[in-house]
């Protein structure tokens, strides 16, 4: 059935189609609406789960670490400072190895205070160890949910979905809504085989000593490795079941493009219009969207941005004293294996539009910049 929705119903309908047996919730905007709907169908009996309402973004992670280590599917949602509230339960749910799936609006941290898009909040939590994906639409949104779920409880990894703030989340979009049997199929429900049980007692959370510890870091980075594999064949199992398909990258009009602009989020769309623009003009240019940021496709961007002229970078974020975030993982991905330059633009951040007159600007700075001379150029700030 299709619908139109918004995208933060997007998510609940994601949720409820995955048959969550725990929500945990606060409310911060621009994330309520999620787990209103979520709170609303729980409350009518459309979702057989336990919905708790907690203190803070902080709790809203303790009960999902709680929730996961007895063995059940857990979910939450925040932005910004409640994302912030939960680092250090964040990093819990990582060394514990709990599947839990957490739904990030993108929201830019104060002060001061904004309620508006960009990426600071999920992307200062990147080193944490949760896989992060970034969806473009409301229907990628509904259908990222219950395919992060089935990756995490193979992985035995956190996943974290992250979405823009408006251009996204209050966005209403057609979305082709779920059929509960065929996410049956596709999504088994969640049989841990060891978790918090009075009948088959085991510890958890135990000292670890020096002759342990690192082995147990060793694991959770060989497990973000191997989820490159699991990502890919995941999408390849829903697709065989719902005909969509999103990849670790999505590269548009690529194949013979002299310069390449890349993009995340909402801007991958607005980005695409002006390819087409451009490429009516005769530019040769195109555009790479990454959709997975943890772990981060390496190879993926390698074989895309390795056959180009020059690549230039748009970050919704940044990186203080460094650069834009997404410049700098691409920089890490081509280093040492080709002599491509890489300019970075910081554009949109607390919300500014991206509009196609701005992705244009930078289009024609890296077409027309012989020799970038930083690394990290800002778009449109008024000095």
């Amino acid at each position: 059935m299709k619908k139109v929705i918004m995208g933060n119903h997007a998510v609940s309908y994601g949720v409820k189609a995955s048959e969550a047996k725990v929500i945990s919730a606060y409310p911060i905007t621009p994330q309520t609406h999620v787990v209103e709907l979520l709170s609303e169908m729980c409350a009518n009996g459309e979702i057989d789960a336990e919905f708790i309402k907690v203190e803070s973004e902080h709790s809203a992670m303790a009960a999902c670490v709680g929730a996961s280590a007895a063995g059940s599917r857990a979910f939450t949602a925040t932005s910004s400072q409640g994302l912030l509230l939960m680092h250090e339960m964040l990093h819990w749910a990582v060394g514990a190895r709990l599947p839990i799936v957490l739904a990030n609006i993108n929201r830019a941290v104060g002060p001061p205070w904004s309620i508006w898009t960009d990426q600071n909040d999920s992307l200062s939590q990147r080193d944490v160890g949760w896989l992060q994906i970034y969806v473009e639409s409301n229907q990628e949104t509904q259908d990222t949910i219950p395919q992060a779920f089935k990756i995490a409880e193979e992985l035995q990894m956190p996943v974290m979905i992250v979405m823009d703030a408006f251009f996204l989340s209050h966005t209403y979009e057609i979305v082709d809504l779920f059929d509960k049997e065929q996410v049956r199929k596709f999504l088994p429900p969640y049989e841990p085989e060891i978790k918090i049980d009075v009948n088959d007692p085991h510890s958890f959370g135990n000292l670890a000593g020096p002759d342990m510890y690192m082995e147990l870091r060793y694991m959770i980075q060989e497990a973000m490795e191997k989820s490159i594999d699991v990502i890919k064949r995941v999408d390849r199992e829903f697709e065989e079941i719902f005909g969509r398909k999103y990849g670790l990258v999505e590269a548009y009009r690529c194949e013979d493009a002299e310069t390449i602009l890349v993009t995340s989020g909402t801007v991958a769309s607005t980005t695409r219009a002006v390819i087409d623009e451009m490429r009516d003009e005769g530019i040769k240019i195109g555009a790479l969207k990454i959709r997975v940021f943890r772990p981060f496709p390496f190879e993926e961007v390698f074989e895309v941005l390795s056959k180009t002229e020059k690549v230039a970078v748009i970050d919704r974020n940044i990186s203080f004293g460094g650069h834009g975030i997404f410049f700098q993982e691409i920089k890490s991905a081509l280093y040492g294996r080709t002599d491509v330059p890489i300019t970075g633009y910081i554009a949109g951040l607390g919300g500014r539009d991206i509009t196609p007159e701005v992705i244009r600007e930078i289009a024609d700075k890296a077409l027309t910049d012989k020799k970038p001379e930083r690394y990290i150029n800002w778009i449109g700030v008024k000095r």
